[in-house]
């Protein structure tokens, strides 16, 4: 449920009235001309509608700069409201989804940099390759669930979406900052600690196979339904950060003790993780309806979305021929193990 608020001039009115009637809202009112010759409507809906009057709100105000549209969630009406068997049908099929300007508010903020965001990235790696050194299981556990790197990741793959390319500039630099430092800091961490070779945790993520594609597909979904559909986003944040903070880490220790064939082998996993989590959130994103609201702009994103599906789609056949015929699905030798 959503109550949709709106201050427009009020030479739009009879437009707005039009709209408001073809999309069908539970309730709605306007209010008398206010000051400066503006009008408020309150619309609520209690299923569906919210985003088709929010789009033809915009067009419509488009050639104005005194408006404004708020979205607010509504979490209960009193009394309540009577359900027929044909709404209870539509709620029923309704899937539940964000508005469009929700989502990118929510994802936005994962585009900007921050104090914060270094400082959990720098922690979380620092504990990510202490628990990879000692073998460690809960210390890597607790690594991911610090990891901020669900944050980023979302935002980069709705900006596809979207076509909006000041929002993947501004999130692929994070993105970017937020790895550099990450994979610098365990390279810092394998000067000082070296390399343990009977480190199950540690040797386990220079294995790329088969299973990691499937495991990092499931992470993109997860990331972008969290966002669609408002699953816990703390949750899925620690299944990306599965996908992505170990490997890098372990890329870093090995990169710093000068192991350059297992460093190989973990950015092959880091490889595979990214993208096979940005092929999977962009096909939810797609199935889900997120586009961009204008037809040039929903080109704009079309072209964008299909040439960065490419880009993505041939870097996944490579590095699955590198699996294929490299297989490192199995644990490696290592120096000093074994007969």
């Amino acid at each position: 449920m959503r109550l949709i608020e709106a201050i427009f001039p009020a030479d739009h009115l009879d437009k707005v009235k039009s709209v408001v009637e073809e999309c069908e809202p539970a309730h709605w009112r306007f209010s008398e001309k206010e000051e400066k010759d503006r009008i408020v409507l309150r619309a609520f809906f209690a299923v569906s509608g919210a985003q088709s009057l929010v789009d033809e709100l915009q067009e419509i105000c488009s050639d104005s700069d005194d408006w404004r549209i708020l979205v607010l969630p509504v979490e209960a009406t009193a009394p309540q409201i009577e359900e027929d068997d044909e709404l209870k049908e539509e709620k029923r099929k309704k899937e539940k989804r964000a508005l469009r300007e929700e989502i990118y508010e929510d994802v936005a903020s994962g585009a900007a940099l921050s104090s914060d965001f270094f400082v959990l990235t720098f922690v979380s790696t620092i504990v990510a390759a202490l628990g990879l050194h000692a073998d460690n299981v809960a210390a890597v556990i607790g690594a991911m669930v610090i990891a901020p790197l669900l944050g980023p990741i979302l935002a980069v793959t709705l900006a596809i979406a979207l076509g909006d390319f000041k929002l993947l500039s501004r999130a692929g630099r994070n993105a970017v900052a937020g790895l550099s430092l990450g994979l610098l800091t365990s390279v810092l961490m394998g000067l000082w600690l070296g390399v343990n070779y009977e480190s199950q945790e540690l040797m386990s993520r220079t294995v790329a196979g088969l299973d990691s594609l499937v495991l990092a597909l499931a992470a993109g979904v997860a990331a972008a339904l969290s966002i669609v559909t408002g699953i816990s986003a703390a949750l899925v944040g620690v299944m990306v950060a599965v996908a992505l903070l170990p490997p890098a880490a372990a890329a870093g220790i090995f990169l710093g003790a000068g192991e350059f064939e297992y460093f190989g082998r973990s950015v092959l996993l880091l490889s595979v993780n990214v993208v096979c989590i940005m092929i999977a959130a962009q096909i939810v994103y797609f199935y889900k309806g997120i586009r961009p609201r204008t037809w040039l702009e929903k080109k704009q994103a079309g072209k964008a979305a299909r040439l960065n599906m490419l880009i993505l789609g041939i870097m996944l056949v490579a590095l699955i021929a590198i699996i294929v015929f490299a297989p490192t699905g199995s644990m490696p030798d290592v120096p000093g193990v074994g007969g």
